[in-house]
């Protein structure tokens, strides 16, 4: 067995990221550890309860599962990219507004699931949700605030996405 590390690099969060890793290690190990990035969860180790999910371009992916030198030239988005400028997302407020956790523990993985059903689907039905997050486990609640939040998130980007695209339009007619 060889001690030699391989060089990986990626895009974390919008970040170039070059780094030596040992062959075995793990992308939540490496995430954690190596960027200090400890919103993603490692939960039961074996990619079934979701805690530590991240999005590899743009997929929701097992980061407990993964290992850091599958990564090279991969995009990886962490819990940490969700607050922009310091404020939380629409998705986050509506986790927070809805009650949508409780120990928080398993949240990241929720809200980086939600984030791709999001962005595949800006106005999903119950069901979507519920089928989107079904690989998303939580033992301190259940699951209706974070359904309820997930379709307060949606209508809230739409609603935004909807007055950005009418701004524009707006300043034209006015020139």
């Amino acid at each position: 067995m060889s001690d030699e590390k391989t060089l990986v690099r990626m895009s974390v969060n919008g970040r170039k990221v070059e780094r030596r890793v040992e062959p075995r290690l793990l992308l939540a190990d490496f995430l954690r550890g190596e960027l200090r990035l400890t919103g993603t969860h490692v939960g039961c180790a074996h990619g079934v309860c979701g805690a530590c999910a991240v999005l590899i371009n743009g997929r929701t992916s097992r980061s407990c599962i993964a290992l850091a030198v599958q990564m090279e030239g991969a995009s990886i988005e962490t819990v940490e990219s969700l607050a922009g400028d310091g404020g939380l997302s629409p998705l986050q407020e509506a986790f927070h507004e809805h009650h949508a956790l409780q120990c928080g523990f398993f949240t990241p993985g929720f809200l980086m699931t939600a984030t791709q059903l999001l962005k595949q689907n800006p106005d999903p039905t119950e069901q979507q949700i519920r089928c989107a997050l079904a690989g998303n486990l939580c033992r301190c609640t259940g699951y209706v605030n974070i359904v309820r939040a997930v379709k307060t998130a949606a209508r809230k980007m739409r609603a935004a996405a909807d007055a950005a695209q009418a701004a524009p339009t707006t300043a034209t007619a006015q020139s």
